[in-house]
Formats: C-alpha cells, structure tokens, sequence
C-alpha cells in the first residue's frame, strides 16, 4: 500500500494537514535537544522527510540519521531527496523491519518515529528495539495522529478525518485503499495513557504525551530507563 502512494506521499501529507506537517517535525526534532554530535535513528522513516528535519533543523541538529523502513518505494523517493539536497554523507537510508533492527545495541543518542508506530504489526516489538538501539538516557519521539478534546472542534475534525481527507486522498493518489485506512487506523490505535503504558513497558521513563494543533496530533517524549541499559 504505502509503496503504491509513495509517488503522490508528499504532496498529500502537505495537502490534507494544510501544511502544518512541516511544523509538527520540527517540533518532534527540537524535543531531541540535539547538539550537532548525536546519531539519531528515524523509524518508519517512508520519504526521509523528518530524518532530513533532523539534519538541517535551525535548533540544532543530529550529526548521523539512519532511517529505516520496510517500502522500498518510498526510501527510494526519500533517497533522491536526500542526494539532491546534498545530505547523503548524513543521511543513511536503510530497508528493514523496525521489529528487527539490523542495528547494534545502544548505537543511538535518540530515535523518532513519525506517524508510523500505528502501523507497524507489532508496537511493542518495535519499542523495544529502540530502546535496545539507544545508549542509555537516550530520547524517544514519536508523533501520531489522535482527536482533539474540544467538543466542537473535535465534531469538525471527526467530519473531515472521516469524510473529507479519505475523497481527497484517493482522487489524488488513485489508491481507493490508503486513505480510507489512515482515519480507521487511527482510530484503533488506542488512547494516549495506553499508548504512554506501552512505551513505559518497553523500558522508558518520564514519558509524557504532548498534544500538538488542539490535539489532532500526539508528541510521546520519554528516556531509555538506566535499568534498560
């Protein structure tokens, strides 16, 4: 499915959150605290877009992003970006289960995930290889959609995540699949404390749920636990 959309990826992820996606990376990148030194892992990394945030963000950034994904179309994509912009020295794209990293143990200062934990068969598998990835006290992120709290923009955005971005998202990416998946998905994926006891159970601590754009979407910060060392 993703390899089917991945031509048309960009464009709709900029089309359907009005641009506000860009913002919401940002956001992700600056919670990293980077420093200009730090290897950062970018799980379900699909076109690179948030590995190459981590890379030229204006508030610091990482000095080595792996990026990692099982679509090979959409690292393809990804790759031409990230050649064309001239960060393939930096930027490392790798095809790969993040149930199953074929990284080595706490090689990483952080890890992200951006709109991709909701997708993966099994969340906690891939929880848990971060925290076997990162050095200990290394930073998670990780972004992902949810519904706002306010009752009147919560009714407005259920009516354009459910009715509006599916017909948009399938006129333009010609797939009648993708994006009727996007709200269903969604929608499964669980509530923020359960997604909190999730990350808490893969060996981190202090995670917090950040709400972002009136709650359309989830910030989950936490730390690789010393005791997961």
């Amino acid at each position: 499915m993703f390899d089917a959309i991945a031509h048309r990826y960009d464009t709709l992820n900029h089309l359907l959150s009005l641009g506000l996606d860009r913002r919401w990376r940002r956001r992700a990148v600056r919670e990293l605290g980077l420093t200009g030194t730090e290897r950062v892992l970018d799980a379900c990394t699909g076109t690179a877009d948030l590995a190459l945030a981590a890379v030229t963000s204006r508030a610091g950034r990482a000095a080595e992003v792996v990026g990692v994904d099982f679509a090979g179309e959409m690292l393809r994509r990804g790759l031409v970006k990230v050649r064309g912009r001239g960060f393939a020295p930096v930027v490392r794209l790798v095809r790969a289960d993040v149930t199953r990293l074929p990284l080595s143990d706490r090689a990483f200062d952080g890890a992200m995930i951006a709109f991709g934990i909701r997708n993966v068969v099994d969340p906690a598998a891939a929880l848990a290889e971060f925290a076997r990835v990162l050095k200990p006290g290394g930073r998670l992120v990780i972004l992902e959609f949810g519904f706002p709290k306010i009752p009147g923009i919560r009714a407005l955005y259920r009516a354009y995540f459910r009715r509006v971005l599916p017909k948009v998202g399938r006129a333009v990416s010609r797939h009648g699949e993708a994006y009727a998946y996007l709200p269903a998905s969604v929608a499964d994926f669980g509530s923020e404390a359960s997604v909190i006891r999730l990350i808490e159970t893969a060996g981190f601590s202090g995670v917090r749920a950040v709400s972002l754009t009136a709650g359309i979407v989830y910030m989950y910060v936490g730390r690789k636990a010393a005791a997961a060392a």
